[in-house]
C-alpha cells in the first residue's frame, strides 16, 4: 500500500503544473491530492490499529482542513474577488493546532515520563526563531493600515503556527523521534510546509507577484507535503508511533548540532541588534531586549540541568568503582582502601580487629559440571547470604574470583572464627568454604594483616577444606 500511493501521489503531484491553470480543474487536483493523504491516513489507522492512532488522526485532520481551504478560497475569489482575510484562512490555519496535537500526543507515548532537557532545548531555539518572525514577520504589518484587526490576527497566525510547529519538531528529534522511519517521513513534511511557509514571506515581503511556474511550483511544496503525510501514514512503521522510545538518554547529553543549534539561538537576539544599528536605527528595542533575557534564562537553566547530570553521574561512577558488579558487594579496591581507616579507628580506640579470608571449596569443579552461569549465581546467592549474617559493623567484600574478605571490627580471633562457622549453615546449595582468620596485632601494615589471613586460608585448604583456620604470628610481605 505504501509503495502504491507514494507512485500515485507522485505522478499527481508531478502532473500538476500541467492543469494548475485550468480554472477549477486545478482546484480539484489540488483537492484530490489533500483529501487523498488524509484518507490515506484515516485508512492507515484502521489498518495498523496503532496505539498512537489519535496522532494520526489529528495529522489527517489539518491535511482535510487544510486542503478544504483551497476550493473555499476559489468559491469565494470567484463570488467576491480578492479578499482578506476570509474563511479559507480559518481553514490553512487549522492545519497548525492539528499538527501540534498530533505531535504532542507522539511525545507523550514516546516519552511518558517526560523530557524536561528536549523541552528546554526547544523553548531555547523558539525563543531566537520568535524575535526573528516579530521583527521581519510580524512587526511590519503592525502599522499596515489597510489590514483590519482580525488581518492582523491571520497575517500573525501563519509565523506564529511555524514557530510552535518547528518548537514541536525539535522537542520530537531531541527525544530520539527521527529513530522511527514514519515519524522521520513525518518531519519531512513538516519542513516542506515550513519552506512554503518562509517563500510565502519572502515573496510578500518583497512585493512580488506570484503566478505562473512560480505559484505552480508554490504549490507543489504543499502538495507533496500532504502526500508525505500520507505516506507516513501508509508506512509499516507509522505503528511505532505509540510506543515508548528505545535508547533514550533523557536528554541530557548535547550533540554537536545542538549545541550550534542553541548557539545560534542565544546570538539571535544580538545579532537583530547589530543589524538594526548598522541600518541607523533601532526599532525593535525591547523585543530584542525582553528575547535576549528569556534566552539567557534557559540556557543558564539548560546548563543548571547539565551540571546536576554530570553530578549524578559522577556519583553512579564513584559508586561503581566500589561496588563488584556481579554481586552487589564492595570489591577489592574499596575494601583495601577501607581497612587502613579501620585499623587506625581500632587503635585510637584500643579496640580488636580481624578480618578473614573466605575461599568456597571447589568452585571450578562446579563451574565446569554445572556452568559458568550457575556459577556466577551461587556467587551472587551466597554473598546475599552471608551479608544477612555479618553484623552491621563488619565489611564484606568480594576479593576476587571465588575469594570474599571479611572485616569484623571489635572482634578478638576467637569472636572473628565463631563469626564465620556462622556463615555455614547458610551457604548455598550445600556448598562449604574455607576461611582463614587473622588478628590485626596493632602493629602490622595492612598487607602483613591481609598475607597472615590468606596462610590461613591455604592452610585450612591443604588441611581438607570446610574449615576455619587461624593465622599465627605476624610474616612479611614484598621483596
Amino acid at each position: 500500500m505504501f509503495r502504491a500511493y507514494v507512485a500515485v501521489s507522485a505522478v499527481l503531484v508531478g502532473c500538476y503544473p500541467v492543469v494548475a491553470d485550468r480554472g477549477w480543474l486545478g482546484t480539484a487536483w489540488q483537492t484530490l491530492i489533500g483529501f487523498g493523504a488524509a484518507a490515506m491516513a484515516v485508512l492507515s489507522v484502521r489498518r495498523y490499529r496503532p496505539a498512537g492512532g489519535a496522532a494520526w488522526l489529528c495529522f489527517a485532520a489539518g491535511i482535510l482542513l487544510n486542503t478544504a481551504g483551497i476550493p473555499v478560497a476559489a468559491l469565494i475569489e470567484s463570488i467576491q474577488g480578492p479578499l482578506y482575510p476570509t474563511l479559507a484562512d480559518a481553514l490553512w490555519l487549522a492545519l497548525y493546532p492539528c499538527l501540534v496535537a498530533g505531535m504532542l500526543v507522539v511525545h507523550r507515548r514516546q516519552n511518558p515520563d517526560g523530557n524536561r532537557s528536549a523541552t528546554l532545548d526547544s523553548v531555547t531555539i523558539t525563543a531566537g526563531l520568535s524575535l526573528l518572525s516579530w521583527v521581519y514577520v510580524i512587526q511590519p504589518t503592525v502599522h499596515d493600515e489597510a489590514l483590519t484587526l482580525l488581518g492582523h490576527v491571520v497575517v500573525a497566525g501563519y509565523p506564529i503556527g511555524d514557530v510552535v510547529v518547528l518548537a514541536m519538531t525539535t522537542r520530537l528529534l531531541l527525544a530520539g523521534g527521527w529513530r522511527v522511519p514514519a515519524l522521520r517521513i513525518i518531519i519531512g513534511a513538516l519542513a516542506l510546509f515550513l519552506v512554503g511557509d518562509i517563500l510565502w514571506v519572502v515573496w510578500s515581503q518583497m512585493e512580488l507577484e506570484l503566478a505562473g511556474l512560480a505559484l505552480s511550483a508554490m504549490n507543489m511544496i504543499f502538495l507533496t507535503a500532504f502526500v508525505a503525510v500520507g505516506a507516513a501514514a501508509a508506512h509499516p512503521s507509522m505503528r511505532e508511533l505509540g510506543t515508548v522510545a528505545a535508547g533514550r538518554t533523557g536528554g541530557a547529553h548535547v550533540r554537536p548540532v545542538m549545541l550550534v543549534a542553541l548557539t545560534i539561538a542565544a546570538l539571535t537576539g544580538p545579532a537583530v541588534l547589530a543589524v538594526q544599528a548598522i541600518s541607523g536605527e533601532v526599532t525593535d528595542a525591547f523585543a530584542i531586549a525582553g528575547s535576549s533575557t528569556v534566552l539567557f534564562l534557559l540556557v543558564v537553566t539548560r546548563l543548571a540541568g547539565l551540571v546536576r547530570h554530570i553530578d549524578a553521574q559522577s556519583r553512579q561512577l564513584r559508586e561503581l568503582a566500589r561496588t563488584d558488579t556481579l554481586t552487589g558487594l564492595s570489591n577489592r579496591r574499596d575494601w583495601t582502601a577501607h581497612l587502613p581507616l579501620a585499623t587506625e579507628q581500632a587503635r585510637r580506640r584500643g579496640e580488636p580487629l580481624s578480618i578473614a579470608m573466605i575461599d568456597l571449596d571447589h568452585f571450578k569443579r562446579f563451574n565446569d559440571e554445572f556452568g559458568h552461569p550457575a556459577g556466577d549465581r551461587l556467587l551472587k546467592s551466597a554473598a546475599s547470604a552471608w551479608l544477612a549474617q555479618v553484623r552491621s559493623i563488619d565489611k564484606l567484600a568480594r576479593y576476587g574470583g571465588e575469594e570474599f574478605i571479611l572485616l569484623f571490627a571489635g572482634a578478638g580471633m576467637a569472636d572473628a572464627a565463631a563469626l564465620v562457622d556462622r556463615l555455614r549453615p547458610v551457604t548455598p546449595l550445600g556448598q562449604t568454604f574455607s576461611a582463614g582468620v587473622a588478628e590485626w596485632d596493632g602493629g602490622e601494615t595492612s598487607d602483613e594483616l591481609i598475607a597472615r589471613a590468606d596462610r590461613a586460608l591455604y592452610a585450612a585448604k591443604r588441611g581438607g577444606r570446610n574449615r576455619t583456620e587461624v593465622a599465627g604470628s605476624t610474616v612479611t610481605v614484598g621483596p
